[in-house]
Parts: structure tokens; sequence; C-alpha cells
């Protein structure tokens, strides 16, 4: 009997293992807005933490974005909101809603629109959600508290990457801009595909140099505005 209870548990288990892991990675969906826009809304989920953002399919202008922290039972998520740019009453609410997913295809229980997978975490070499944890000025770097309430996160799978800027105290949203990314012979280049503070900087490809120092991870080069920076991010817990 006892036996019988433990290989259940293990079952069990296993399958929630199973259930979280197929939902890390990149995910995309295409539909038309009331006004006929065709739009594009890509999904990134790292372990722990995940970000939707909604772009026109053709110019890359930014309408939406939302996400903060999820944890997957069974096919039972629960996703607590931290930034979200249309209603700012939402950060901090937790819901939560039945899910389904394959190994392609991801979609709420009830609702039409499916999303398909990108990628499942695989390449890239900087998967996961990431913090600013400091910034390197007049050769000295200093240090940022990623506990305090204003935050700047990068969500990365193994291909598409976004960064968010955001204040979970005064539930404001400052900026966010993503797209593909690629990380080749210590060189990190990201390729924009939406910015929602600068719809012109939609189609650029910026060249960082990067390396991994113990957990964190070093991005220097220059900014999408030519100014050089170098910024060290901590993985997020």
């Amino acid at each position: 009997m006892m036996k019988n209870v433990f290989l259940i548990i293990v079952g069990v288990l296993t399958s929630l293992a199973v259930s979280a892991q197929s939902v890390i990675g990149a995910w995309e969906a295409y539909h038309t807005s009331e006004s006929g826009e065709s739009l594009r809304s890509v999904v990134i989920f790292s372990h722990g933490y995940q970000v939707l953002s909604t772009f026109n399919a053709e110019s890359g202008k930014f309408i939406h974005s939302n996400g903060g922290s999820w944890k997957l039972v069974g096919n039972s998520m629960t996703e607590k909101v931290e930034f979200h740019t249309d209603d700012a009453d939402k950060v901090g609410m937790e819901s939560t809603f039945q899910v389904m997913i394959t190994d392609s295809v991801m979609g709420i229980v009830g609702d039409d629109m499916k999303f398909k997978r990108i990628d499942d975490g695989a390449p890239g070499k900087l998967q996961g959600a990431w913090l600013m944890s400091g910034r390197k000025r007049d050769g000295e770097i200093r240090s940022r508290d990623t506990n305090r309430p204003r935050k700047t996160m990068k969500i990365l799978s193994g291909t598409r990457f976004q960064w968010i800027a955001y204040n979970t105290e005064t539930r404001a949203f400052m900026g966010t801009g993503g797209g593909t990314y690629t990380t080749v012979d210590g060189k990190y280049t990201e390729n924009i595909e939406f910015f929602s503070r600068d719809d012109t900087r939609v189609g650029a490809s910026l060249e960082f140099d990067y390396k991994l120092e113990g957990e964190n991870w070093h991005h220097s080069g220059l900014s999408s505005k030519g100014s050089p920076i170098y910024e060290i991010w901590s993985p997020r817990e």
C-alpha cells in the first residue's frame, strides 16, 4: 500500500514538473483588432516569471504589455501581475485559469486564441528572468537594490528578449521593448521588433559585449540612443 502511494506521489510530481517545463520558452499568436489591424502577441515564460506583449504585426507599433510571476499546478495557472500598461489597478492582483498546453500549442481553456511555440528556451545562453543590479559609471560599479519596487527586468527565452521598466509600489509603467536576440562569440545582439518609447527604433539591431561572471551577466556597448553603457544583470529568484 505504502509503495503504491509513493508511486502515485512520484507520478504526480513528475507530471507537474513536465507541465511546468513544457510552458518554458516563447509563444506567439496572430490576430486582428476590432478596427482590422493585424496584431502579433508574444508571451515569454521563464522559470517563475512571464511577459505578454502585443504590437502591430507589420509596423511594430507597440500596443500593450503585462506580466509578473506565475505558477502551474496541473493545468491550473496562477499569475500575479507586476505591471500592466492598460490598467494599473491590476498590479498586485492574482488570477487563476485553466490552460491547455501541448508541445506546439498553448491557450486558455474557453478562449479561441491559441499561441504557437516559437522556442522551448533553447538555444540562447541567457534564457531566464534578470533584474538590473548595477551600472558602471566613471569606471566605478554602482549597485542597485533589486528588492526595491522600481525594477528593470529582462525576460529571455531561447531566441526572444523583452525588457520592462516599472514600479510595483506606484504601479507606474515606464517602458518596454523586445524582439529577437543571439549570443555568439561573446556578442549579444538584439533585433528590435517593438519599442514603447519610440517606434522609429523598430528594425534596429544593437550589438553588445557580454560575459557571465558567476551568476551575473555583464553587458556593455552602446544604447539605442548611442550612449555607452555597462550594465550588470542578476538572475531573478
